[in-house]
């Protein structure tokens, strides 16, 4: 029996998101379907990283379990069987202590807004016509690598046994037409992201001061946070895996 980390890049528009569910379309329910039609057997994948409904990924990875041995020929022909929005990047062999979901040491994503109408660009980022203070965003992302306990930007009725993590990295960056908020952190909470990028724009509306910022963070209270940012704007970049 030898395991195998499967690395996937997807557009996630038409998915319920990432992880397998009951009567929905999802990543992982495509990558299987193919994974049976070319292997004429049923193979379970585990997942690395969650994302939501719409959300898009350059990196994610599932690893497999099988006795049947995987060669990186079969790649075309798994790609060949999958939609046209989901792609196999690299499948590879691993110890069997390695696991895609706790060996990752860190996740890095990137949220695209734009101010300008631009059609190219519409369905993989948020178009957001309003006056922003960028000096208030930057000031505003800066602040939350001070903080570990993110309860307030975790949607409700999340089963976590901690609402705790490492942010290393968090700032706001002008790349061509999009201003582009990077984050990298050991791990998110579901909705994360969105929930800072969308209480950010708050303060960079001049809604929200910089110490009501913080007061968000301090409250411990989702109903504080601005989770309305939607879905399309969301990548996953990379998932820093030790074992690839």
């Amino acid at each position: 029996m030898g395991r195998y980390f499967i690395e996937v890049a997807y557009n996630g528009k038409n998915y319920a998101g990432f992880q397998i569910q009951e009567n929905a379309r999802t990543i992982q329910s495509e990558v299987e379907r193919a994974f049976e039609i070319f292997f004429k057997q049923k193979l379970s994948l585990t997942g690395s990283s969650r994302t939501d409904a719409g959300v898009h990924a350059l990196q994610n990875f599932f690893h497999v379990d099988t006795g049947t041995n995987i060669d990186q020929k079969v790649i075309y022909n798994i790609n060949a069987i999958l939609p046209a929005d989901i792609v196999i990047k690299s499948i590879k062999p691993v110890s069997p202590e390695a696991h895609c979901r706790f060996d990752a040491a860190f996740r890095y994503y990137k949220y695209y807004i734009y101010q300008f109408k631009n059609p190219f660009i519409n369905d993989r980022a948020f178009y957001f016509p309003f006056s922003l203070d960028f000096e208030m965003l930057k000031q505003s992302a800066a602040i939350i690598p001070g903080y570990n306990d993110f309860t307030s930007f975790s949607k409700r009725n999340t089963q976590v046994k901690t609402f705790n993590c490492q942010i290393f990295k968090s700032e706001w960056i002008k790349e061509g037409d999009c201003w582009v908020y990077h984050v990298k952190a050991n791990r998110f909470l579901r909705g994360m992201v969105r929930g800072l990028v969308g209480t950010m724009l708050q303060v960079g509306r001049s809604k929200l001061g910089l110490q009501e910022f913080k007061a968000v963070f301090e409250a411990k209270d989702c109903s504080r946070a601005d989770f309305t940012v939607p879905a399309h704007g969301l990548f996953l970049i990379e998932v820093g895996l030790a074992e690839q």
